[in-house]
This record gives C-alpha cells, structure tokens and sequence, in this order.
C-alpha cells in the first residue's frame, strides 16, 4: 500500500463530505499505525497524505424569539414538565453542555448570589451566572421533583421518572419533540442551545474573554465561531461608527 493508493481511494468516495473524509482518513492512519507496531508493515503510507481542508463549521442557532417558543411551550401541568422547562431555562440561560446540565447537583445551585457551579470537561470547575428565569424555573421544578432511587441520586438536580439521574438522550429526544410542537424546523439539539446562548451574547455586545469563561473553552480560538453575527449587524454597526459614515 502507497500513499498514492490511499489517495486514489479518498478520490472514489469523493461524493461523501470534506469531514467525513476525514473521519475515514483518521481511520485508515489508525490501522496502518497498528500494523506499524505489530511489525506488519514498516511504513505508515497515511504520513504523507494530507488531510482535506474543512471549512469553518458553524452551528446552527436558534433566534430568540425561536427559544422562547420552544421553551414557553412546555407544558407544565405536571413536574416532568417542570423538569423539562427548567432543563431548556438552564441550557439556554448559562449556555451548559448536556452533560454538564444532567449531571448538575443541587449542593451546586447559588441561587441567592446569582450563580451555579459547573463541573466541565477535565473535571474543571466554573461559575456561571444564573438568570431569574431560569433560577424560577428550576426552583418551580426543586418543589415537584420525585423522590431519588437512591443516595447516589440524592443530589442531582434532574431525575427521570425512576428517581434516578435523566440520560443525555431523554434530553435529546424531549428537545426534539418540544422544536416540533413549537413549529422550528432547524436540526437542533441541547448543543444548540449553548450555541444560541453564546451567540446571542455576543450579537448584543458581550466581551468575547467573557463568553469563554462562561462556555469553558480552554482556548479563545474556540469561542471565536461565535463572531458569526448577522451580516446585518456587521453592516450597521460599521457604518454608524465609522468616521466618514
């Protein structure tokens, strides 16, 4: 196997995306490597092929007015409801990762001084503000909540019927079903959410360093997808800054 044998394959399945692509590159290295160490081969010929270049991948994002339909048409007769309510307050309000919003504790929740704290990734922790709706919400949600299956669910702010702790798909699939009931038709997810949040912030003006802090990028780099505001915006605010407007 060559190099150019490879590239002759990533050429005949041209008709899949640039990042898929990818994906089966970073495979196919991935085997070669361990026929390297098995001493199957001496040469991983995936060195000297290049990996195709990615465009920038923006998320999709919600408008405001698009949260507040999915999220004001919770029904909340009941305390799933509730749960599910404050879930969606949560994710948009202080922008959390799913796993981070599911494995949230009560012990975490600062209510009073306007915070919660976040355990991210790396097992990093962070403080992010809390807004009072979605404090109201989750509070509204604390006084309905079931009975935990045990100990090890004692502390965690979100339980699924059984008492225990709610699985990052329950999540997936109520977000789902709530897009649809509220009429958005864009492919989202709780990640769209954070996505919404960080960009809202930085549509209205929000200090980019900020933003990271609340997201919990280790890099600034990360939190620059976010500058995809509006060309519309762009457009206005230069012009009505600018010297010889």
């Amino acid at each position: 196997m060559t190099p150019e044998d490879v590239e002759t394959y990533l050429q005949s399945r041209s008709s899949i995306s640039k990042r898929s692509q990818a994906r089966l590159l970073s495979s196919i290295r991935s085997f070669f490597s361990w026929l390297v160490i098995e001493g199957t081969i001496s040469d991983n010929p995936c060195d000297l092929v290049d990996f195709p270049k990615l465009g920038r991948y923006l998320p999709e994002v919600l408008s405001v007015e698009e949260v507040d339909a999915i999220i004001s048409g919770v029904d909340t007769s009941g305390w799933q409801g509730l749960r599910n309510r404050a879930m969606l307050e949560v994710l948009y309000g202080c922008g959390l990762r799913v796993t981070e919003a599911v494995e949230l504790r009560i012990s975490c929740l600062y209510f009073d001084e306007g915070f919660v704290r976040v355990i991210g990734k790396g097992n990093k922790e962070r403080l992010v503000p809390v807004g009072e709706m979605a404090s109201d919400a989750v509070n509204a949600y604390l006084e309905q909540r079931p009975m935990p299956y045990d100990s090890s669910a004692d502390d965690l702010v979100f339980l699924n019927r059984f008492g225990k702790s709610l699985s990052r798909q329950s999540v997936f699939k109520m977000i789902k079903l709530q897009a649809l009931a509220a009429g958005v038709r864009k492919e989202i997810s709780p990640h769209t959410f954070r996505h919404s949040f960080a960009t809202h912030l930085v549509e209205n003006g929000a200090d980019l360093r900020v933003v990271q802090e609340m997201l919990g990028h280790e890099s600034i780099t990360t939190t620059e997808i976010y500058t995809h505001i509006d060309t519309r915006k762009w457009h206005s605010t230069v012009l009505d800054h600018h010297p010889r407007r």
